[in-house]
C-alpha cells in the first residue's frame, strides 16, 4: 500500500508539472525535475496516456495536458450524434445502395464516427469509424470546410493521389463551389478508386454538427451517380434534423 501511494503521489506529481507547464514538456525534463528513473517514468506516462489526462504531440515525443472535462463533454456529445444519427444512415444505404457514413470536426482533421454498409458485396469499404482523414482531400471534410471558419491557411495541404487538391487558391475556388451546390465530391482525390459524395449536417438550431455521406468504387460510382445521391443526402438531411448542439 505504500508503494502504490508513493507511485501515486509520483504520477499526480508529473501531472501537476505538465498541467503547470506553458509548453510541451519531454520524459527526460521530467526525469530530472523528479529524479526519476526513466522506466518508471515511462510507466507513469503511459498510465497517464491510458487515463486521457496527457497526450503526445503528434509525431513528437513533447506531451501536453489534455482538458478532460472538455474530452468527456465531446466525447458525450460524439456518442450523441451517433445514437441519433443511425436511422439516417440506414435510410441513406437503403435509398443509395453504398455505404453511408456520418463525420465530425476533430482538431482540424475529419472523424469518422460512424458507418453502415449493409450490402452484400464481398468487396466492402474497410471499417472507418474511429479514424481520422485529412480535410481537404475528403468529400465530407470539405463540405466541413465550406460551411465552417476554419482557416483553410492553417492547413497541411498533403497530396495522397494525383488528384489531391494541394494549392490554397484552388482549394478556395472549390470550396465556394461546393457551398453553392451544398454538396463536394471526392473523385479519388483521398484513395486511388474510391468516390464520395458528402452534404453538410445541421442541428435543429442550424449549427453545423459535420457532414453526412457516401463512398465506393469508383468503377461503380461515376460522377453523375453522385450528382443524384448528393440530392438524396440533401432531402435526408433536413428530415432528420437533431437537437444536437
Amino acid at each position: 500500500m505504500v508503494n502504490q501511494n508513493k507511485s501515486l503521489t509520483k504520477g499526480l506529481q508529473v501531472l501537476k508539472e505538465i498541467m503547470n507547464n506553458e509548453e510541451s514538456i519531454n520524459a527526460n525534463t521530467l526525469c530530472l525535475k523528479f529524479e526519476i528513473d526513466k522506466s518508471t517514468m515511462s510507466r507513469l506516462i503511459t498510465t497517464l496516456i491510458n487515463e486521457g489526462f496527457i497526450k503526445y504531440i503528434e509525431n513528437t515525443k513533447e506531451i501536453v495536458y489534455v482538458d478532460v472535462i472538455q474530452n468527456l463533454t465531446k466525447k458525450k456529445k460524439e456518442e450523441l450524434i451517433v445514437k441519433q444519427t443511425h436511422t439516417l444512415l440506414n435510410e441513406i444505404f437503403s435509398q443509395t445502395n453504398e455505404c453511408s457514413y456520418i463525420s465530425v470536426l476533430d482538431e482540424n482533421m475529419l472523424l469518422h464516427l460512424n458507418q453502415v454498409d449493409n450490402s452484400n458485396r464481398i468487396l466492402k469499404n474497410r471499417d472507418s469509424i474511429g479514424y481520422h482523414a485529412p480535410l481537404h482531400a475528403t468529400a465530407m471534410g470539405k463540405v466541413i470546410l465550406a460551411f465552417s471558419n476554419i482557416d483553410i491557411n492553417t492547413l497541411s495541404l498533403e497530396a495522397f493521389t494525383n488528384d489531391t487538391i494541394t494549392h490554397q487558391k484552388r482549394l478556395q475556388l472549390n470550396l465556394q463551389t461546393i457551398k453553392e451546390l451544398g454538396y463536394a465530391i471526392d473523385d479519388e482525390e483521398y484513395e486511388h478508386g474510391l468516390r464520395s459524395v458528402a452534404v453538410p449536417y445541421f442541428s435543429k438550431n442550424k449549427e453545423l454538427i459535420g457532414a453526412i455521406g457516401v463512398s465506393g468504387l469508383a468503377a461503380r460510382l461515376d460522377i453523375e451517380k453522385l450528382q443524384n445521391f448528393a440530392t438524396i443526402l440533401q432531402n435526408l438531411a433536413k428530415s432528420h434534423k437533431t437537437n444536437i448542439i
